[in-house]
């Protein structure tokens, strides 16, 4: 978690970053432990009015496959300077058309141990063909509450923004600066052009491109 104040700090240095003409507008900016993804807004297609909903979305698709193969290079860029400086994996993500989509990201995988009864929620997912696995299954757990406790979960995290600034408050307190110190390694440039690269599901799936 990060307080607010560094969150405006980071969405700031990505709007100054950015080049002009990369996206329409900023949209979102969300950070973790392992991850920054930036979600900008493209220019949809002009259409006919009476173009029908599959022509909509075949050239909203295809703007966007448009709009990622001609700005790599540019988004690699940034990404090696975010990457460095924060000491996170940068992904990229847009908004077109009412449709939103995501690039390659980080799929982190996450280690638990459960007991018997809840076992038994993630086997029956898998035996009712919700999941292929456990990791799959659990996974979907957390969409589902992600999706149905969004007001708990915001009040939740503005709860630990106010514990952090308060900590932050105190002699030993950081200093409200970059989300993480820099690295003293940068980041291996075979994996800061990342965009095509794509990263395994906790599960040993490929991610989504």
């Amino acid at each position: 978690m990060i307080t607010a104040e560094q969150h405006e700090k980071l969405r700031g240095w990505f709007a100054g970053r950015l080049p002009d003409d990369l996206f329409e507008s900023l949209g979102e900016v969300t950070v973790d432990r392992e991850e920054i993804t930036v979600v900008g807004r493209i220019p949809e297609p002009r259409l006919a009015e009476s173009a029908s909903d599959a022509e909509r979305e075949a050239a909203v698709g295809s703007r966007i496959q448009e709009f990622r193969e001609r700005t790599r290079d540019a988004r690699v860029a940034v990404a090696r300077e975010a990457e460095h400086r924060f000491g996170k994996k940068v992904s990229w993500g847009v908004e077109c058309g009412g449709e939103r989509a995501l690039f390659t990201h980080v799929a982190a995988p996450v280690m638990t141990r459960l007991r018997q009864p809840q076992r038994q929620v993630l086997d029956t997912l898998i035996a009712a063909g919700v999941a292929r696995s456990r990791s799959e299954a659990l996974a979907w757990c957390v969409r589902l509450v992600e999706r149905h406790a969004d007001d708990w979960l915001t009040e939740l995290r503005d709860s630990l923004e106010h514990v952090q600034r308060v900590r932050a408050q105190g002699p030993d307190g950081p200093e409200l600066q970059d989300t993480t110190p820099p690295t003293d390694n940068p980041t291996d440039p075979s994996a800061e052009a990342s965009d095509e690269a794509p990263t395994d599901t906790p599960d040993g799936r490929p991610a989504d491109n």
